[in-house]
């Protein structure tokens, strides 16, 4: 018999719904969570009002202070669509390197959460691709 595909309709909370496709979930508090799967970089889930936002930290910004490597990094930007790279001055004195992006969760499907996830995994291989040109 030729596979004949089920789509399945079943509401589970994140963490079980996460960690049901294999990625590996911490609650770091009421609203975050930190999220991976092996060999990733974690992703960190911040929930606010109706909108969860979604982040990695690629690291400090100190060693990159070229002109050229900021361009770079604005450019790819284009590439990485619908992950955007940042920088994260949350702490004032080591700002950040971080990717993002966010949705609305009031009516999320799997299909669309796993994406951002497999979306993060193209952006961090170009942008440690790029800053590997930079950081020796």
């Amino acid at each position: 018999m030729q596979n004949i595909l089920i789509r399945d309709l079943r509401y589970s909370t994140m963490e079980d719904f996460l960690n049901d496709n294999d990625f590996f979930v911490e609650k770091v508090s009421e609203n975050i969570l930190k999220v991976n799967r092996s060999h990733e970089q974690p992703v960190y889930l911040n929930r606010q009002d109706n909108t969860i936002y979604f982040s990695i930290d690629l690291g400090g910004i100190k060693d990159l202070g070229s002109e050229s490597c900021y361009f770079k990094l604005l450019d790819l930007n284009t590439e990485i669509l619908p992950v955007s790279i940042g920088i994260d001055t949350t702490e004032a004195s080591d700002p950040r390197l971080v990717l993002v992006e966010s949705r609305e969760f009031s009516n999320i499907d799997s299909n669309e959460l796993l994406s951002v996830f497999d979306a993060f995994e193209i952006a961090v291989d170009k942008v440690e691709g790029l800053l590997s040109e930079f950081i020796k």
